[in-house]
C-alpha cells in the first residue's frame, strides 16, 4: 500500500500544478468530526456525507441511502421495513452509535442497545454525516466502531410547501407534505410522512412461504429556530414515528400469518447557543428526550396452534450537554464538553408453547452515565490540521473508563493530496437487559472495549472534479459480552476487523457524475472458546463495492443507474444443534432511476428496483425483493 501511495503522488505531483479553486471545494463544514464546525479538508477521520442532492430517485428509507457508504454492511430481515441492523467496518451491529438532531438513539431496552434503522424516513433529512473508527472521546458509548448523525430539515429563508406521492409494487404507496420558512425572526420546518406496502414474505418464498408480511410507516417531525441579540439563538425540534410490520419467525418454514411489531418512537430536543467575548467563546446548551415503546406479538395461528408470546418494552433516554469551544487564537480552537444521560427500561414477556407457559419480566431500571471531554485542534505549518481529546466517563453501575482519539490530516497544496489518519479507543456500556434480566443479567459486567486505527489518503484533479482515496483500517474488541456455562452474561469475547476502503469520484463532464466505492474487510473471532474461534464473524462481507452513475440533461430530466454487490459471508442455522455455518452467496442488484422537471413546481420520477430480478438472501432464510416497480409526482409551491 505505501507503494501504491508513492506512486499516485509522484504522478499528480508531475501532471497538476496548485490549484486555488480546490480548497475552496473542500471548505464544506462538517459538524460531526469534532462536533465543531471543521472544514473537510481539516478532518483527519474517515468521514462521508449524504446531501439532499444524493436523494434523486432514491428510496424513502435512510437504510437505503447508507448502502453508499463505504465501510458500511447492511442487511434487513425480511426486506423493506423489517428489522435493518448496520455493521461499521466488520464490527457488530451495536458498536455504531445512532444521532438524530443530537439525540441518541440506540434503544435502552435492547437486548444490546442497537438500533434498528426501520423506522427512519428520509423525507425531513437534510444530511447524515458517517464517522468510521472509535469516536467514544468525544460521544461516549457505543461509539466503538463509528457515529450515523442524522440531521433533519430546519427552516428556510423563503417559505415554501412540497408534497408529493408515489406508489409502486406491493401495493406501496407512499405520501408526504412539508412546508418551511420563515418570520419575525423565527424559522420553521414541519412535515409528515406515511408510507405503507403488502410487502413480501419474511421468511423466502423460495422455501414455499406465501404469506405477505405488510409494513405501515407514519412519520412527523417539526424543527424551530430562533436568533436574537446577534450572539444567541435557541431551538428545539420534536419527531414521532409508528410503524407496523408483520414478521415471520427464523428458519427454512417460517411463515407466521399472526406474528406482529409495533414500534412508537418519540424524539424531542432542545438547545441554546451563545457567542461571548467577540465569539472567542462559543457555548452550547442541549437537552434531548427519547422515548421508545415497541410490542412483539404472536398469536395463536393455523400453522402454530399451540404457541403464542408477547412481549413488551419501554425504554427512555434524557440526556443534557454543555459545550464550549474556546479560540485561542486562529490556529488552536479548544473544546470542552460536559455531558450527562440517565436511560430507563422495563419489560415484560409472555409465552406458551408445547413445554408450558413461561414468564420473564424486569420492573423499571436506570443506568446514569456522566462524561467530561476535552479536545484541542490545532493548525500547524499552515496545511498539518490536528485533533486530539481525551475523555473520562463515570457509570452508576460499572465504574469510569477513560477513552482518548487523535486525528491528523495534512493537505499537500503542491499535490492536492490529503495523507489523514486517525487512533483512538472507544466502550460500550452493559445494556439494562444484560445488567438486570433475572436469568441472564450480570451486575458486575465491565464495558465492552476497541481500539482502532486508520491510515489513508484523497487525491484531487481537476479542480476537485475528479478524486479518488484509499484508506486502511484496523479495530481490535476485547471484553465483549459473551455466556458462561450457566448462561450467565460475563466479559470474556475478543474479536477483530481489518480492511481497506477506497473511492472514486467523478465528474466526467456537465451534468454526468460517477462514484464508486469498494471495501475489503478481514474480521476474525478472537474468543478462544467459541466454536467459531479464529473463523470470519457472521454477515460481514470481505469484499463489497457500489457505483452510482448520474446523468442531468438540460436541467430537466435526470437519470442514474447503480449496482450494489455484496460478496459472499457466512450465517447461521441456529435452528440446528449445534448450529450450522453456512456460507450465503454473493449477489450484484441493479438499480435504475429517473426524475423529470415539467416545470419549476412539477417533477415526476420513476424507478425500478433490482432490475434483473435477481434472487439473493441477506439474512439466511429471510427474503429480499425481486424486481419492483415505482413512480410518483412532487409539487412544490
Amino acid at each position: 500500500m505505501k507503494h501504491l501511495f508513492f506512486i499516485f503522488l509522484l504522478f499528480s505531483s508531475i501532471l497538476f500544478a496548485q490549484d486555488a479553486e480546490l480548497k475552496t471545494k473542500l471548505d464544506e463544514i462538517v459538524i460531526t468530526a469534532n462536533r465543531t464546525n471543521t472544514p473537510y479538508y481539516a478532518v483527519g477521520s474517515s468521514l462521508t456525507v449524504i446531501k439532499p442532492g444524493d436523494y434523486i430517485s432514491k428510496s424513502d428509507n435512510v437504510v437505503d441511502l447508507l448502502r453508499e457508504v463505504p465501510g458500511l454492511s447492511i442487511i434487513e430481515q425480511g426486506g423493506k421495513g423489517k428489522l435493518a441492523s448496520i455493521f461499521v467496518r466488520g464490527s457488530n451491529s451495536n458498536h455504531v452509535l445512532v444521532f438524530i438532531d443530537g439525540a441518541k438513539m440506540n434503544d435502552p431496552a435492547a437486548v444490546n442497545n442497537v438500533f434498528d434503522f426501520s423506522s427512519l424516513s428520509s423525507f425531513d433529512v437534510e444530511r447524515i454525516e458517517i464517522i468510521r473508527g472509535p469516536q467514544s472521546t468525544l460521544y461516549g458509548a457505543d461509539a466503538m466502531a463509528g457515529v450515523i448523525n442524522v440531521i433533519t430539515k430546519q427552516g428556510s429563508k423563503a417559505n415554501k410547501t412540497n408534497f408529493g406521492g408515489e406508489g409502486g409494487s406491493n401495493n406501496y404507496f407512499n405520501g408526504n407534505i412539508a412546508t418551511s420558512g420563515s418570520a419575525y425572526g423565527l424559522k420553521y420546518f414541519a412535515g409528515f410522512t406515511k408510507t405503507q406496502t403488502d410487502g413480501i414474505s419474511s421468511s423466502s418464498e423460495k422455501y414455499g412461504n406465501k404469506e405477505k408480511d405488510s409494513f405501515m410507516r407514519n412519520s412527523f417531525s417539526a424543527n424551530l429556530y430562533y436568533d436574537f441579540f446577534d450572539n444567541y439563538s435557541i431551538g428545539g425540534s420534536y419527531k414521532v414515528s409508528q410503524t407496523e410490520s408483520g414478521l415471520d419467525q427464523d428458519g427454512m418454514n417460517g411463515d407466521d400469518p399472526n406474528f406482529t411489531y409495533d414500534n412508537q418512537e418519540q424524539v424531542i430536543t432542545g438547545k441554546m447557543k451563545g457567542d461571548f467575548f467577540d465569539s472567542r467563546l462559543r457555548s452550547h446548551l442541549g437537552v434531548s428526550f427519547v422515548r421508545k415503546i415497541t410490542n412483539i406479538v404472536d398469536l395463536v395461528d393455523p400453522i402454530h396452534t399451540a404457541t403464542s408470546s408477547d412481549n413488551f418494552a419501554n425504554a427512555g433516554r434524557l440526556k443534557f450537554e454543555l459545550v464550549n469551544n474556546f479560540k485561542i487564537n486562529d490556529d488552536h480552537l479548544l473544546t470542552f464538553g460536559l455531558e450527562t444521560e440517565e436511560e430507563t427500561a422495563n419489560t415484560h414477556y409472555i409465552s406458551n408453547s408445547m413445554w408450558g407457559p413461561y414468564e420473564s419480566s424486569f420492573p423499571k431500571q436506570k443506568n446514569r452515565t456522566t462524561g467530561i471531554y476535552l479536545q484541542e485542534q490545532a493548525t500547524l505549518f499552515s496545511s498539518l490540521y490536528l485533533s486530539a481529546g481525551i475523555r473520562y466517563d463515570d457509570n452508576t453501575k460499572f465504574g469510569d473508563v477513560t477513552t482518548y482519539r487523535i486525528a491528523p490530516a495534512f493537505f499537500i497544496n503542491e499535490t492536492n493530496t490529503k495523507i489523514k489518519g486517525s487512533f483512538g479507543t472507544g466502550f460500550k456500556s452493559p445494556s439494562l437487559y444484560f445488567l438486570f434480566d433475572p436469568m441472564y443479567g450480570n451486575p458486575q459486567l465491565k464495558p465492552e472495549e476497541s481500539t482502532g486505527w486508520d491510515l489513508g489518503f484523497e487525491q484531487y484533479f481537476l479542480s476537485g472534479e475528479v478524486s479518488f482515496g484509499v484508506t486502511y483500517f484496523s479495530i481490535n474488541f476485547k471484553n465483549m459480552f459473551g455466556y458462561d456455562a450457566n448462561f450467565r452474561t460475563i466479559n470474556i469475547a475478543e474479536a477483530e476487523s481489518k480492511g481497506t476502503e477506497v473511492f472514486v469520484n467523478a465528474n466526467v463532464f456537465e451534468g454526468l457524475k460517477l462514484n464508486a466505492n469498494y471495501t475489503y474487510t478481514i474480521t476474525k473471532d478472537n474468543y478462544t472458546l467459541s466454536d467459531d474461534f479464529g473463523q470470519e464473524l457472521l454477515r460481514r462481507p470481505k469484499h463489497s463495492a457500489f457505483a452510482s452513475l448520474s446523468y442531468m440533461i438540460m436541467s430537466k430530466l435526470v437519470l442514474n443507474l447503480s449496482a450494489c454487490f455484496v460478496g459472499k459471508r457466512w450465517d447461521k442455522d441456529f435452528n440446528a444443534f449445534p448450529a450450522a455455518r453456512i456460507k450465503l452467496s454473493d449477489y450484484t442488484v441493479i438499480n435504475f432511476g429517473t426524475s423529470y422537471k415539467i416545470i419549476d413546481q412539477i417533477s415526476i420520477n420513476a424507478r425500478i428496483e433490482n432490475l434483473f430480478d435477481k434472487y439473493y438472501e441477506e439474512v439466511l432464510f429471510y427474503g429480499t425483493y425481486g424486481r419492483t416497480f415505482y413512480a410518483g409526482v412532487n409539487f412544490n409551491i
